[in-house]
């Protein structure tokens, strides 16, 4: 603390308040609580004396986008944006055209930072603040990020983050999906490309999820509405603390969308190039019954793989034959029901096949 003591300048009453809250601590979480303030200021003053710097570094400025003109240098403009330490503030050169040319303030500084002009808030703090909004409420979210940087954060905020971000994925996936129209193949993914000796199981189904009728408010009655969602996943072999062998899930990735299965098709078939389904030495499709799922899968993945009814579908399937055949309210319904079921588990389905064509 002495060395600390002596590199923090002492006209900084703030810093010497937050340095005496560190050292009358007593337990390890008061202190970590303590520091962490006082690590939040230092790193303000580290990154606004870089960017003080920088704003003193010869300026190259662009040409007028009306007149070609180079713009000339306006003096010195203050810059804020929130960061994830909290609010950062600098001064860099603004300049504009010479001739007057009715075109805008521009910070080439800016530029180089990647700020967009009226940007308020850093990158890193909106990517947190989204990736925070899949898992709790945007409330929760923008206190969670206050809590973080020490800074006021609006629900509001963190929703246009995530609309933002959201939109900026659409944009790139629709990229994707026109390439892949026009017959360009994406890129598989380099953990896909290190699992080709291993089979890829695909799988689909619908659920119904609730959504709120006004985007960002909690307003509204709720509507429920159908999501399909696909999951591909690779199925490696690990070895367990007992010597056993085990199937387990080496890599998954997921696809969703708001709809029925003909939308799920296109990005279905997308991500499946992506995780290898060209190169896989075996390909599995694992669905239920539905009818929209399976002609996906007969237009899309019949020609790379082997499709299977799940065992709970197969199995519900089984009791409504047995029901139908021996009336379920009997002993011999049960009884052939669990034989059935027992040995379509372990991969002897032609003798319930049989008994089901004789019935």
């Amino acid at each position: 603390m002495l060395c600390l003591n002596d590199s923090i300048r002492y006209d900084d009453p703030s810093l010497q308040r937050l340095l005496s809250a560190v050292e009358e601590t007593h337990t390890l979480t008061a202190l970590l609580l303590a520091v962490w303030p006082l690590a939040r200021t230092l790193a303000i003053h580290i990154v606004e004396s870089v960017l003080a710097a920088r704003a003193q570094a010869p300026t190259c400025w662009p040409p007028c986008p009306t007149c070609g003109t180079p713009l000339r240098s306006k003096g010195l403009a203050t810059r804020q944006v929130t960061s994830l330490f909290g609010p950062l503030r600098w001064r860099r050169r603004v300049g504009r055209c010479p001739h007057g040319c009715d075109s805008p303030l521009v910070a080439p500084l800016d530029v180089e930072l990647g700020l967009q002009p009226y940007q308020r808030s850093s990158g890193e703090l909106q990517a947190l603040g989204c990736a925070l909004a899949v898992f709790v409420p945007f409330a929760t979210a923008a206190q969670l990020l206050g809590w973080y940087s020490g800074a006021a954060v609006s629900p509001r905020a963190v929703w246009g983050w995530v609309q933002r971000a959201g939109g900026q994925a659409m944009a790139t996936l629709h990229e994707a999906l026109q390439a892949v129209a026009t017959g360009q193949l994406p890129p598989e993914e380099p953990r896909a490309e290190a699992l080709t000796n291993v089979p890829l199981v695909i799988g689909a189904d619908g659920v119904m999820v609730p959504l709120r009728p006004d985007g960002g408010q909690p307003r509204g009655k709720t509507q429920w509405c159908e999501v399909k969602v696909g999951v591909l996943a690779r199925l490696g072999q690990h070895r367990t603390r007992t010597g056993q062998v085990v199937t387990r899930l080496a890599q998954r990735r997921l696809v969703a969308v708001l709809g029925g299965s003909e939308a799920l098709k296109a990005r279905r078939g997308l991500e499946a190039v992506r995780q290898g389904i060209l190169h896989a030495p075996r390909v599995v499709w694992l669905s239920d019954g539905a009818r929209g799922l399976w002609h996906l899968f007969e237009e899309r993945f019949a020609g790379h793989a082997t499709g299977i009814l799940d065992f709970y579908h197969a199995a519900q399937n089984l009791w409504k034959g047995a029901a139908a055949w021996l009336d379920g309210r009997t002993t011999q319904a049960r009884r052939w029901f669990g034989w059935a079921r027992h040995r379509l588990r372990h991969g002897q389905p032609d003798g319930v096949l049989a008994d089901l064509a004789e019935a």
